[in-house]
């Protein structure tokens, strides 16, 4: 009887260390888990910031370049044809001259989704229109003043000349241009009266209607 009892009681502290060894086998593999989970978003979050920097670096503008026909145009078809190597991030529009550029053209890019602009003409003194170059850049100082005031980084406008024999300085302005663009980063919108970034479409159609407003008056 004596042994019975006790072979009971060893029966039921080996039963009892059964049931309490799951127990706090389900604590382990909860805490695992828990600690797996904040390790995977940490990884996540960090795996963010580094794609983050990779698209900033990799980042290429789209910038529209507005050349007078005579002389910067020409210069971009001679670094052409000397196959003088520059940036392809320019997207080039042939004008008559830099003074027939309606300054609603420029805002109308960043509309579109435009990183930056360059406006390049003859050099002061030499416009096929004789003063044409000089009427643009007036025109530009106070564009560029107004499209800072809406969100506009100053480096993303940009305003310069070249003659028609100077590809090599074409080539140079662009260079330097793209990376004066790629320093402020993609472009994001206008900002309004709240200094709350626009979507492009309605911030055009406001600054539009002021543009033509001013001029009407």
């Amino acid at each position: 009887m004596v042994l019975d009892k006790e072979n009971n009681k060893a029966k039921d502290s080996v039963q009892i260390e059964k049931q309490n060894i799951p127990k706090t086998n389900d604590k382990q593999n909860n805490e695992q888990q828990i600690n797996n989970e904040q390790n995977k978003e940490k990884q996540s979050k960090s795996a963010g910031k580094y794609n983050g920097n990779n698209e900033e670096q990799n980042f290429e503008p789209k910038i529209i370049a507005f050349l007078c026909n005579w002389c910067s145009y020409a210069a971009a078809d001679l670094a052409g044809s000397s196959r003088i190597q520059y940036p392809t991030n320019i997207r080039i529009i042939r004008i008559p001259c830099t003074g027939r550029l309606n300054p609603l053209l420029i805002i109308k890019a960043f509309r579109k989704g435009a990183d930056g602009v360059l406006v390049s003409g003859c050099h002061p003194g030499d416009c096929h229109y004789i003063d044409g170059n000089y009427y643009a850049r007036r025109r530009f100082s106070m564009l560029k003043e107004l499209l800072e005031f809406s969100g506009v980084e100053e480096q993303r406008v940009n305003y310069t000349w070249c003659s028609a024999a100077e590809g090599h300085r074409f080539a140079e302005v662009v260079e330097k241009v793209v990376n004066r663009i790629k320093s402020v980063g993609p472009w994001k919108g206008f900002i309004d009266e709240t200094d709350e970034l626009v979507s492009g479409k309605e911030a055009g159609e406001i600054i539009d209607e002021e543009f033509l407003s001013t001029n009407n008056k």
